[in-house]
């Protein structure tokens, strides 16, 4: 790993990468990856300074923190020229599927307007712009029969959110195709890891529960299969993406990043309150609405083209995580630090 550190401190040192979303779950995973590569980082956010985050104050110093919204596109022009960004890791979204679910507008004009807002002030500034990655899932997929989803599979969502980022792809797809855009979609598993304040998805909430001895509610019926990715596997693939995109001429590409190994809902509940050392305990309301019941990815294309493969697999990644939580107890009320909403 010391030689892949090596290679990456000297290409990220000193570009100017813009991060929308930087204070989110993966965005503050990213931000801290590419802060210790040397990276400028101008970090575009609705909600800033946010009191619980894995961003300590002497990271947040280093960032160009910019409040803001990505359906402003005067504001987005303004960032990407005045600072002669490189760089665009568009990972701003409205990403909880409830909340998608009961306000879809608003869905689809942060996930679908401001995607194509990225891209066309990418697009007006031509060559500036080496690799702008547009932060997709594994819904954009919509419901298949066919197992695990590879990238050729349809886009199809049929939901709110699903829909908005089958949308947000096909866009993306349309600046490259039209315009040459050098433009990259990531669809990924479930992603967990240390600093996701959205105690609605499940791998949080479980821990959460198990360390705060309380009964867990599964809103499924606990059969709905997954596959699950630790987060810096997650940010290795997209910086891999972004440093390749030149050479290996990967614009108009989309990549699934899983760790190709599917678990159901119940399993996995089991699986953590295992590893903390806990006697499960959960309550299956199984009240879910509008979500696939059965979805997993298929990474072989991440990993023959760009050479990135998981460093965790699950235990190795759910012990992480919950070693982390734990210690965040320490110093913090758990309870209360659910991410808020604007």
């Amino acid at each position: 790993m010391e030689g892949l550190v090596d290679m990456r401190s000297t290409f990220w040192k000193n570009k100017k990468v813009l991060i929308t979303g930087y204070e989110g779950f993966l965005g503050s995973n990213l931000t801290r990856t590419l802060l210790d590569y040397g990276a400028k980082i101008y970090g575009l956010d609705i909600l800033t300074h946010r009191k619980y985050t894995i961003l300590s104050q002497k990271e947040f110093n280093r960032v160009n923190v910019i409040r803001g919204n990505v359906e402003n596109l005067p504001l987005l022009s303004k960032i990407v020229k005045e600072k002669k960004i490189e760089f665009i890791f568009h990972l701003a979204a409205r990403a909880i599927v409830g909340d998608c679910l009961r306000k879809p507008v608003r869905a689809f004009s942060t996930n679908i307007k401001g995607t194509w807002n990225i891209l066309e002030v990418a697009r007006n500034c031509g060559s500036q712009i080496k690799s702008v990655i547009v932060a997709s899932s594994d819904k954009a997929y919509g419901s298949h029969a066919k197992l695990p989803y590879t990238e050729d599979t349809p886009a199809s969502g049929s939901h709110p959110y699903d829909v908005s980022k089958s949308c947000a792809d096909l866009i993306a797809r349309t600046y490259y195709h039209t315009y040459k855009l050098p433009v990259a979609v990531t669809r990924c598993g479930n992603i967990y890891g240390p600093g996701d304040f959205n105690f609605s998805r499940i791998v949080p909430d479980v821990i959460r529960s198990a360390i705060n001895n309380r009964t867990l509610i599964i809103r499924s019926d606990g059969k709905f299969t997954r596959d699950y990715i630790y987060v810096d596997d997650v940010v290795s693939g997209y910086l891999g993406i972004a440093e390749k995109m030149q050479s290996l001429n990967l614009s108009g590409e989309a990549f699934n990043f899983s760790n190709e190994k599917p678990i159901s809902v119940l399993e996995l509940v089991k699986t953590i309150y295992e590893i903390a050392g806990k006697r499960p305990d959960y309550k299956i309301l199984n009240q879910a609405k509008y979500e696939i019941r059965h979805q997993y990815l298929r990474s072989s294309k991440a990993k023959k083209i760009i050479g990135w493969k998981p460093q965790y697999d699950l235990q190795q990644g759910l012990k992480k995580t919950i070693e982390w939580y734990k210690a965040y107890c320490n110093h913090e009320d758990i309870e209360s630090c659910n991410r808020p909403e604007s």
